[in-house]
């Protein structure tokens, strides 16, 4: 079985086959039960603040066999009665199982091989003050979305892929979009990419007309699907979202990350993030994966499971290099789309791309405060 061991900890996980969709048919694997996931971290809550104590010096997030009940778990370091416990804690049922709300987001690669996380303002509805990929829900101008009793509804699509992008465009000011039969992505001056931003925000001009507009083509093929999250049954507000990979070009001549070996946030791309003006982000930045997760173990940032479990996932490939080469830089990328052919040791087959993920709460320990969260069950939308 294959093991993978991050830069950045002293542990060997043994990943895990989480719930999944295959082909047109919800596949029988959705209900099987999970490896083990296990490795030293902390994942932090949005009310966790200056004057909240964490409850000793080393947490755990990770899938167990040896769980309570039998079940696989997940461990998440949080102090007492977090809005963790409170969301996914809850043992009172719903009325009416909410509808996920379809929604995508992008893991995207600076030429250095850093990742893009935003802070979100303390104000927003949805995970504030945490560090999130750029991403929300889909729109109406994407393209075609699936209804609610449809299986393609919670499988990579096209309307899932442009929705991406145009989250990304409006939340990062990063186009991701290719010249009309040319080669490399799309240059827009500043004020017209400003003004574009605002207006399909705004929803003034849909987003695939404005790129089109400016003789360019929105990157779709350019995706690599890396896992689908769907929010648990007990909560009120619920998402299904495909999460992709995408890599931005590499430079002729790379710069020398020289700071990318340190545990600051550091800017560092072409063309460089800016924030939206506040609406739901007060910045927006690239940093090793190995950077954010030791930020977030400082108690430095929030992150949420998906985004500590993707990052996580990714950190062993993408290892900060001071003068990288561009074939260093490559052969990082290389390493990490032949890990996305696997099936991460699970001998299921199952890839990557295909891969289903929704939390559900066990209990909360009280000898430490750690939220424990079950990854093998798939939520209503998988069952049958």
């Amino acid at each position: 079985m294959n093991t993978y061991r991050a830069r950045v900890l002293s542990v060997r996980p043994v990943l895990p086959s989480p719930a999944i969709f295959k082909g047109n048919h919800k596949a029988p694997e959705a209900r099987r039960v999970l490896s083990t996931f296990t490795f030293q971290t902390r994942i932090y809550t949005p009310r966790l603040a200056s004057k909240t104590r964490i409850l000793g010096s080393n947490a755990r997030l990770g899938l167990s066999s040896t769980g309570p009940i039998g079940r696989n778990r997940i461990d998440i370091m949080t102090p007492p009665r977090p809005d963790l416990e409170k969301q996914y804690m809850s043992t009172k049922a719903e009325k009416k199982v909410a509808e996920p709300r379809p929604s995508a987001s992008i893991l995207l690669i600076s030429p250095q091989n850093q990742i893009l996380l935003l802070h979100r303002v303390r104000t927003s509805s949805s995970f504030p003050s945490a560090h999130v990929f750029p991403g929300g829900n889909l729109s109406s101008s994407d393209g075609h979305i699936p209804a609610p009793e449809d299986k393609d509804r919670h499988v990579d699509g096209r309307s899932y892929r442009v929705g991406a992008i145009r989250e990304c465009f409006e939340e990062s000011g990063i186009l991701l979009a290719r010249r009309k039969g040319g080669e490399g992505l799309l240059e827009v001056e500043d004020s017209v990419r400003e003004k574009g931003r605002r207006d399909v925000h705004e929803g003034k001009i849909g987003f695939e007309k404005w790129v089109e507009g400016v003789g360019g083509v929105v990157d779709v093929d350019s995706l690599h699907p890396f896992t689908r999250w769907i929010t648990p049954p007990n909560l009120p507000k619920r998402f299904t979202t495909q999460m992709y990979i995408y890599f931005l070009p590499l430079t002729q001549n790379p710069t020398p990350a020289s700071t990318s070996t340190s545990s600051s946030i550091t800017q560092s791309v072409v063309p460089a993030p800016t924030s939206d003006g506040g609406l739901e982000h007060t910045a927006a930045l690239f940093a090793p994966c190995s950077t954010w997760l030791s930020q977030a173990r400082a108690n430095e940032i929030i992150l949420f499971p998906p985004q500590f479990y993707l990052m996580y996932l990714l950190a062993p490939f993408l290892t900060p290099l001071s003068s990288p080469s561009q074939s260093q830089l490559q052969s990082q990328r290389d390493a990490v789309l032949e890990f996305l052919k696997g099936d991460g040791g699970d001998g299921k087959g199952i890839k990557w791309a295909d891969k289903v993920m929704s939390p559900i709460g066990l209990l909360m320990r009280k000898s430490d405060g750690r939220s424990v969260l079950a990854l093998d069950k798939p939520g209503p939308e998988l069952k049958g």
